[in-house]
Parts: structure tokens; C-alpha cells; sequence
């Protein structure tokens, strides 16, 4: 979707002129696997009009395929307004909180459903990544949810990012307040689930990384993000792998057979956080969870995994708008090699992806998108 922000600090009804920019969670993680080398595809809807060309323009031109967005001619792009944060994930926001304003209701977006995209598309990449985002634009949206999110034979890695909005499912009547419980049960029919612990405690009443482990004990691999401080992964043997790249993937859920996966022993592991001299929060979710997965389509382990998610994160912290400039692979993996002294030691300020290889960074008191074969 097309995101306004403002130009200056205030609320939004006192700001008088916005900067038009690209927002939307897969799409976000689409532009960032692109730009960190990964072939990556958008599968989406957007209107046939003036922000549906912009978004589908900007989007292409970070090297995301978007052959397989769909044109609506009868609904409008989706817009949202926001200050400088991002995420509202409690009914009522502190004072002096972000705000955030989404027309999302009756847009392009909000009538994908079961159908709209053949399976061959949906299928093509070794790994698909969607978003609670999408279950809460419309009953047709969940209702494709549902049906992404069931288990089932030959199906890519299935990604999924719970990213609770209260203000998406305000107004929704019975779906308002059995949100926390759809995102729940989608999540539960996927491979990687990420999600932040101030959202499984405001969805589901969940404190601490070992209540919302078993409270979701089916995901292979389970993210979940403590904020600044860092992140917990849980992942059973088989998931510590890269998903095949020339065989449908064998750690799906085999629908023809008892799911036995989720009582297979976890493998705990904890990453801190980078020191980051923070811009603005929008975006480090889903800059997170495309770090995640390209190391994940490399193959490295899972603690390395956490830390290019973590570095991924700091480039979209450190600039305005959703998108940062992502480390190089170079230098990505040079910095996710420190060792805790020197990681700990680290601190990002703006610019510091655009650092020549090998160079110090700059430091401050301190020394849906669906990925192919890459």
C-alpha cells in the first residue's frame, strides 16, 4: 500500500504536507530479499489507478518480480497515514504515542481471496511469506489465509509474520474480538512463525518466550522479538536446514499422515540486539524477517540467522521510511561474525550500510512476498 508521513513532528491532524512512500509487509520483505541479492516475487492487488502505478513502479525497481500483481479496476490501492512509529497493537495508545490511519476498508487488497492466484504462482519460490496483516483486511482475505495456511503436501516453506494490528480489526464486529484467536490458529498452520512478545501478550495474554512456545508448538521454528533487547528462537532439527532447492520441502506437514513435529525437542537459542541509534521504528519488523530468511536461504545456522535479521533491522531503523539500504553480504556476514565483545561493543547511526567494505561503521559512543531460487 501507499504510506504518507509527515514532514514534521506533530499529530496528524496539526501536520500539513506528507512524503509519499511504499509500505505493506510482504511487499516490504519482497523489496528487502531483492536488494539483498534473493530472487523475490510480489503476489498482491492494487487499484487500477495513480498510487497502484506508483506502488508497482517503486516496488519493481528494487528487483521485485510483480508480473503476478493483479489490477482492480473497480477498487482503489490501499493508503495509511502514520507519525513516526508504526505498530498499535493495544486499543487505546499511550499518550503521546504514534498514530496510525488506514483506508484499507473496500480496497484492491481487501478482495484477494481463495482463488485469486493459481497455485503454481504461489508455489514457485522455496519460500512464501504472508502476513496477519492480510487476515484482517476482509472475509475473503482471511478466508485465502486459511486456505495458504493449511498444511499440506509439496508447499513451500511457509513463512508467517503475526503482526497484530488492534486498529485493523476494530470495527469488524465478531471478527474484532476473535482476532487474537485467528492469528493463533493461522499460525499454527505454518513452518516460521515471527512474532513480537508485546503482541503475544496484548493478543493472547502470553508473557515470556517459553508461554508463547507452548502456547504455538507447531511451527518448526518460532521467532519471537523482545524489542530492542533481542530475539529467542525456538527450532526443532529438521528446521535448522535451508529449505530444499530442488525437491518440494520435505519438513512440510504431510497432511496424509499424524502431524508428529510438534513433539520433537527445541533447540533454544538467544541473539541480542544491535545497538542502533534509531530514525524511525517503521519497517524493522519486516526488515527483521527478510534478514531471517535470506540467511535462512543460505543455509547458515540459527543464531547467524537472528544476528543478519538483527543487522537488516538496524538498516530500516536508521532511515525514515519503511526501506533501508542493506548491508552488503560482505559486510553483513564480516558484522554478524563479531564475536559478543565486539557485537555488544557496536553501535549503528544513518549511513552506516553505505560504509566501504572492509571500513569501520559509524558508530556513536561506541567502538506475501514469496522468494525463488537464489
Amino acid at each position: 500500500m501507499v504510506t504518507f508521513v509527515p514532514r514534521q513532528a506533530g499529530r496528524l491532524a496539526d501536520v500539513p504536507t506528507f512524503d509519499r512512500g511504499i509500505g505493506g509487509a510482504e511487499s516490504n520483505v519482497a523489496c528487502c530479499l531483492a536488494r539483498a541479492g534473493h530472487s523475490a516475487r510480489w503476489v498482491s492487488r492494487v487499484g487500477a489507478d495513480g498510487f497502484g502505478d506508483h506502488l508497482v513502479a517503486a516496488i519493481a525497481a528494487t528487483g521485485v518480480d510483480t508480473t503476478a500483481v493483479q489490477r482492480d479496476q473497480g477498487r482503489p490501492t490501499g493508503i495509511y497515514f502514520r507519525t513516526a512509529g508504526e505498530r498499535a497493537v493495544r486499543a487505546a495508545a499511550p499518550a503521546g504515542g504514534s498514530e496510525v490511519v488506514y483506508y484499507r476498508a473496500g480496497s484492491a487488497a481487501a478482495a484477494m481471496a481463495p482463488g485469486a492466484f493459481d497455485r503454481a504462482t504461489l508455489w514457485s519460490g522455496r519460500v512464501l511469506h504472508v502476513s496477519g496483516i492480510t487476515a484482517a483486511l476482509s472475509a475473503d482475505c482471511l478466508a485465502l489465509m486459511r486456505e495458504l495456511t493449511t498444511p499440506t503436501t509439496g508447499r513451500p516453506l511457509l513463512s508467517f509474520d503475526v503482526n497484530y494490528r488492534v486498529g485493523l480489526w476494530r470495527g469488524r464486529g465478531a471478527a474484532d474480538q476473535a482476532g487474537p484467536e485467528v492469528l493463533a490458529d493461522l499460525a499454527r498452520g505454518c513452518d516460521l512463525v515471527f512474532v513480537g512478545e508485546d503482541e503475544a501478550e496484548a493478543a493472547w495474554g502470553l508473557s515470556g518466550p517459553a508461554a508463547i512456545r507452548a502456547a504455538l508448538p507447531e511451527p518448526a521454528v518460532l521467532v519471537v522479538k523482545h524489542g530492542a533487547e533481542g530475539v529467542t528462537v525456538y527450532a526443532r532439527e529438521s528446521a535448522t536446514t535451508a529449505p530444499n532447492t530442488t525437491a518440494p520441502d520435505t519438513t512440510a506437514p504431510d497432511t496424509t499422515a499424524p502431524d508428529t513435529t510438534a513433539t520433537r525437542a527445541d533447540t533454544v537459542t538467544y541473539a541480542p540486539a544491535l545497538r542502533v541509534d534509531v530514525v524511525a521504528s517503521v519497517g524493522a519488523g519486516d526488515a527483521f524477517a527478510a534478514g531471517f530468511l535470506s540467511a535462512t536461504l543460505r543455509g547458515l545456522p540459527v543464531f547467524a540467522r537472528v544476528r543478519h535479521g538483527h543487522l537488516m533491522a538496524a538498516a530500516a531503523l536508521t532511515v525514515p521510511g519503511d526501506l533501508g539500504t542493506p548491508p552488503s553480504r560482505a559486510q553483513a556476514d564480516r558484522l554478524a561474525a563479531l564475536d559478543p565483545d565486539a557485537w555488544g561493543a557496536l553501535r549503528l547511526s544513518a549511513g552506516w550500510t553505505e560504509a566501504e567494505p572492509g571500513a569501520e561503521v559509524p558508530t556513536v559512543g561506541g567502538s506475501n512476498a514469496e522468494v525463488r531460487n537464489r
